[in-house]
């Protein structure tokens, strides 16, 4: 069997070598339905890479599968509609033969096209046979208001018919995605945005299995799995689906953001670039990063902020890159070679923010203060859940008595590590957010974090002026 081998050498070159080694043609939804079932079968994931939907979106897709439907992926943007969508290809057999020459894929045991019908009539058993790789067997298209027939169906080539041939002639036609996408899947991004008579004729060729091209009508029976994403508000409201090609759509699946902080956090380490930048090492305190997996996760629950437009897990994985690289900028500026991003580096993510966030509020200048507000409750909302101890009171009572700390991009770490000293009780605490062994960039982090922390608590005062920022007693 093909998919048995992995590499397309030592496979049968000429149809009657296909016949003989026991090869079976079978649609592809067929082929993919098989295949799910070996990987449900043996325990595995469908996908690799797609976090967080392994109690929603996957049993939905795995049922889909198993009952040979096209698929409309139903969510917002940043959602992994198109990764999932481009994985499926992973579902598909290693190798597919076709006819050789062929430019849709034709089966070799029932040709659609002229070329290899002929093919086949003239050469018997040994018309040649090629194979073509699972990654070959995709196509997309992102939908948008000028897309034709001629790039989804084709168009008669007029070097074909210049060469002699009749227009009624199927040699004319230069194919288009969908039939070089035969015996294989299909993507429609966007669908909605797509002119209602183009959904018409990609209705006309997936269903009625025939299309007309400048007034004559081919007969194209394709074998295509078409899968579809699209946005709820685009769905209803800036573009529509025609119904019949809707009800082609066997499943419809809605996909979400992370329902979990902890989800978002494994989704950024995994699609963020590296952090570290020349000599400078970043390390990450988790506190920090699940900072902000939570900018994003309160962002979503913001009545200021458009939920329309959605808030992308790319919000995230942007702020992650953006509070690296102005912690290595710091790093640079002061001549460390370690460091850890901090509280005070969050104010770099108005330009990583302000572009992936759609405020509400039609009061001009408001943008920064509500930006600035959810970047607040999100370091609160981190500092509640993971300091909790009794030290508090020690720290705080060591400010009573007269203690103050100094923070800002000029602060270094041992600067911030020398607190330790006036409050021994700071340590404690730092020893809850990161390990004894951590280095001095990681334990600065957590004492601004801290201190940050106590602020917004209403436990300490804070006076900032220009970068430099400072703690001191309430009372």
């Amino acid at each position: 069997m093909a998919n048995a081998h992995t590499s397309a050498h030592s496979l049968p070159t000429t149809l009657g070598a296909l016949r003989t080694s026991g090869w079976q043609s079978i649609p592809v939804k067929e082929e993919l339905r098989r295949n799910a079932v070996a990987r449900i079968s043996a325990g595995q994931q469908l996908f690799e890479g797609v976090l967080g939907y392994e109690d929603t979106v996957m049993p939905q897709l795995e049922n889909a599968l198993l009952a040979g439907h096209d698929v409309i992926f139903l969510g917002e943007r940043g959602q992994a509609k198109t990764r999932m969508i481009r994985s499926l290809t992973g579902l598909l057999d290693e190798w597919m033969p076709i006819i050789e020459g062929s430019e849709i894929n034709d089966d070799p045991y029932n040709p659609v096209s002229r070329h290899a019908r002929e093919l086949v009539e003239k050469m018997g058993d040994n018309a040649p046979i090629s194979w073509v790789n699972r990654e070959d067997r995709y196509g997309e298209k992102l939908a948008t208001p000028d897309t034709s027939i001629a790039d989804l169906i084709g168009e008669v080539d007029p070097i074909k018919v210049a060469e002699g041939r009749y227009l009624s002639d199927e040699l004319t036609i230069h194919y288009g995605l969908v039939p070089r996408t035969n015996r294989g899947i299909f993507a429609i991004n966007e669908l909605p945005d797509l002119a209602e008579r183009i959904q018409v004729g990609l209705l006309n060729v997936l269903e009625e299995r025939d299309v007309q091209i400048r007034g004559y009508k081919i007969r194209l029976p394709l074998d295509v799995m078409l899968v579809a994403s699209a946005n709820p508000e685009d769905y209803t409201n800036r573009g529509r689906m025609i119904t019949p090609l809707k009800d082609r759509f066997g499943s419809q699946i809605r996909t979400h953001y992370p329902l979990e902080v902890a989800t978002e956090m494994h989704i950024v380490r995994q699609e963020a670039r590296t952090s570290s930048i020349g000599d400078v090492v970043v390390q990450w305190p988790e506190f920090m990063e699940e900072i902000i997996s939570t900018i994003s996760h309160t962002a979503r629950a913001s009545t200021h902020v458009s939920q329309r437009s959605g808030v992308s897990v790319r919000l995230s994985v942007s702020n992650y890159e953006t509070l690296a690289a102005n912690a290595v900028r710091r790093a640079l500026r002061v001549g460390e070679t370690q460091v850890s991003p901090r509280v005070s580096d969050l104010v770099a993510l108005a330009a990583s923010t302000a572009g992936k966030i759609e405020i509400e509020s039609m009061e001009e200048g408001r943008e920064s203060i509500i930006l600035e507000n959810i970047v607040k409750a999100s370091v609160l909302q981190v500092f509640k859940q993971r300091v909790t101890s009794e030290k508090i009171r020690d720290v705080l009572a060591a400010f009573d008595e007269g203690v103050v700390a100094h923070a800002g991009e000029d602060v270094s770490s041992s600067d911030y590590v020398g607190l330790f000293a006036n409050v021994p009780a700071l340590r404690d605490l730092v020893g809850l957010l990161v390990p004894a062994d951590a280095s001095q960039a990681t334990q600065a982090s957590a004492v601004e974090f801290v201190l940050e922390g106590l602020h917004l608590s209403k436990r300490l005062n804070k006076d900032s002026s220009g970068a430099r920022s400072t703690y001191r007693s309430r009372t």
